[in-house]
């Protein structure tokens, strides 16, 4: 199946990293493509473009859209490893980066992988096809009062009790097996009234499930920091986030990372000896305007938050 993806704010992106031909770029979350191919045509001769991603799939489509370009490395690793890469790759400072978070629109759309409570298909929802944890093993083995907490926390459902108590229930007569399935013990779990109004009644559950699948908030703030030591003077960092849990944590560590002194306001002189690493480009996230909205829905909940190396 052809690579197929829509890129968020793609304009905005590119205006954000401030490209310079010469530079040394990093996309994060390859995909598509779609960003790197708009870095890639900006950059001279002197220029590189390092992309990541644990997708095998992207990692091939990557190969094949930017094949034309010279100065191109692609690695599939998780961005997690940011500073082993560049350290095994030889790059001593970078002049942008960029990450576009959750999950693709292939991902969602390739029924096989599981993404989507929209098709039927095996509970999988790796991003990394060779990572051993799955969502069937998070559906069919964790305890009951360990699924309520990854509802409540990663999807912020509320009816998150009564879908873990429904679930342990299903899987004491079999295993959960499919999407289709675990779709309808949710609706079956969910008040009639709750689901009338509001988006689809498994949005919020498959995104907890995902988000535990994947680590995505575990590896999120870590590797934001690891990402600015290797900014250059000048560097920007570039990051879309899809939802409310990923992007309070993009702005509270871009936010601390701006952050200088910390002594208090009566002491006449600093002595803590903080100064800022990143300056914030973006007080609020930059969002979607409305022909990128009518041409793809899915950008509605993208934010762009901009930090640069001080």
């Amino acid at each position: 199946m052809e690579f197929k993806h829509i890129s968020v704010l793609k304009n905005e992106c590119i205006e954000g990293l401030k490209i310079r031909p010469d530079g040394v770029y990093v996309d994060g979350t390859l995909g598509g493509a779609g960003h790197a191919l708009e870095v890639c045509r900006r950059l001279g001769p002197d220029g590189r473009f390092i992309g990541i991603d644990q997708d095998e799939a992207a990692v091939k489509n990557g190969y094949e859209k930017l094949g034309e370009f010279e100065n191109v490395t692609i690695v599939r690793d998780n961005f997690q490893n940011f500073s082993g890469i560049m350290e095994t790759l030889g790059v001593k400072a970078v002049h942008g980066v960029l990450l576009d978070l959750g999950v693709s629109s292939k991902q969602l759309d390739d029924g096989e992988r599981g993404f989507s409570y929209m098709q039927d298909a095996e509970l999988d929802m790796r991003m990394d096809q060779r990572a051993p944890l799955t969502a069937w093993d998070v559906v069919n083995t964790y305890p009951e009062e360990e699924l309520r907490r990854i509802l409540t926390e990663y999807g912020e459902e509320r009816w998150s009790a009564r879908i873990a108590e429904f679930i342990a229930k299903e899987r004491q007569q079999k295993p959960i097996e499919t999407t289709g399935e675990l779709v309808r013990i949710i609706k079956e779990a969910v008040p009639k009234g709750a689901r009338q109004d509001g988006p689809h009644p498994a949005k919020r559950s498959f995104q907890a499930l995902r988000i535990e699948v994947n680590h995505e908030l575990d590896i999120l703030e870590k590797s934001i920091r690891s990402m600015a030591e290797y900014l250059a003077p000048g560097g920007r960092i570039c990051i879309i986030t899809f939802h409310s849990l990923e992007d309070r944590i993009v702005k509270q560590t871009m936010r601390e990372l701006a952050t200088g002194c910390t002594c208090p306001p009566e002491f006449p002189v600093c002595v803590c000896g903080k100064k800022p690493k990143m300056k914030l480009i973006t007080r609020k996230p930059i969002v979607s305007g409305e022909e990128e909205l009518n041409e793809n829905p899915r950008a509605r909940s993208a934010k762009l938050r901009v930090a640069e190396k001080c």
